[in-house]
């Protein structure tokens, strides 16, 4: 059986799932890795057969995204010579992470295509919204990444067809301590900002990594560092808290650590206001962005923010064993064990 492996590269979350999927995947047939999007800091261990430009936006430096840099950076005519080039009925099953390039090219083809993703839990009718609607938002959520039949990630299951976070394992291997620095990821900002932001604090340790900077140094009571996968996941697992966009991933981990969270919602970016609407339901304090009127409530939360852990089941196998088997072509695989009445899959 052959099978495309497509997912978005425009951020870290989509290939930090897929570090884990793939590996299942590959138990499964012949597998073909697609990625698109230009904005990823975390490399996938794998042979990636198609590399796409895609579909995707740019980070800002004052809270949201840059609308001129990603019109600039999208290019209508590269799109669809990237649709044309894929060889889409070569495949099997198609399992498809928020990737547009092969979920229009299944589509225009009648190929059937899997969606599996967070995005598809965020668009549920059971799954929390937030109180400011977005028609433009829902809609580019609804038709980016189309597909057959959808199954979705989320902070909890929502819906029949919500499953919990994909931990990666190199998380649940980590050793937890707390050294006592805070861990800031807020790709969408300026390292100034964030600097005139949380040198304010001055009786914190501040470990922020930077979306704009290749060159770690140190200022004042904070440390500037690239992104690196190790460094992060270090720095996670020894930090007291994160503050982090409203993304899923990154919460998700740190909640899975135990750690005390807050995010910052990037502005004009529907799926992370939907995330925040989430993780409030959870107790998880959400904060609009960085002015100086909203540091009372991060100086509240660094004092008497409280930690909480959820213990996220390991249930990845199980999900890639019901997708394949339910969705594969007839015949192509055996069915497997670790899917039936006694699943922990069926019970999370």
């Amino acid at each position: 059986m052959k099978i495309l492996y497509a997912t978005q590269a425009t951020g870290n979350g989509h290939l930090s799932r897929a570090r884990d999927i793939i590996p299942l995947l590959q138990k499964k047939g012949k597998v073909d890795i697609l990625t698109s999007g230009i904005h990823a800091d975390i490399p996938l261990p794998y042979p990636v057969r198609y590399k796409f430009n895609g579909l995707g936006f740019m980070f800002g430096r004052n809270g949201g995204v840059d609308m001129l840099n990603t019109f600039r950076r999208n290019s209508l005519s590269k799109i669809v010579r990237e649709l044309r080039t894929l060889p889409i009925d070569q495949y099997d099953l198609i399992i498809n992470d928020f990737e547009p390039i092969s979920a229009w090219s299944s589509l225009l083809k009648g190929k059937p295509s899997v969606a599996l993703s967070h995005q598809c839990a965020v668009l549920s009718k059971k799954a929390p919204l937030p109180k400011e609607k977005s028609r433009m938002g829902k809609f580019i959520l609804q038709h980016y990444a189309p597909a057959t039949v959808q199954y979705g990630f989320h902070f909890s299951r929502f819906d029949e067809n919500i499953f919990t976070p994909v931990i990666r394992k190199e998380i649940r291997q980590l050793t937890v301590s707390d050294k006592g620095h805070y861990t800031v990821y807020l790709p969408s900002y300026d390292d100034n900002k964030l600097i005139e932001t949380f040198s304010s604090f001055r009786d914190i340790q501040w470990q922020i990594f930077s979306k704009h900077n290749k060159k770690a140094f140190t200022e004042k009571n904070i440390s500037i560092r690239p992104i690196a996968n190790k460094a992060f996941m270090e720095s996670m697992a020894a930090c007291r808290g994160i503050i982090c966009g409203a993304g899923f991933e990154t919460p998700a981990e740190a909640m899975f650590l135990g750690k005390k969270l807050m995010v910052i919602p990037m502005k004009n970016q529907y799926e992370q206001a939907c995330n925040a609407a989430a993780l409030d339901v959870l107790g998880v304090p959400v904060v609009k962005d960085l002015k100086a009127k909203q540091h009372p409530q991060i100086e509240s939360w660094l004092q008497h923010g409280l930690s909480f852990r959820v213990d996220f089941p390991d249930i990845t196998e199980e999900i890639i064993d019901m997708v394949v088997e339910k969705h594969a072509p007839t015949g192509s695989i055996a069915p497997s064990p670790l899917w039936g009445e006694n699943s922990a899959f069926l019970r999370f």
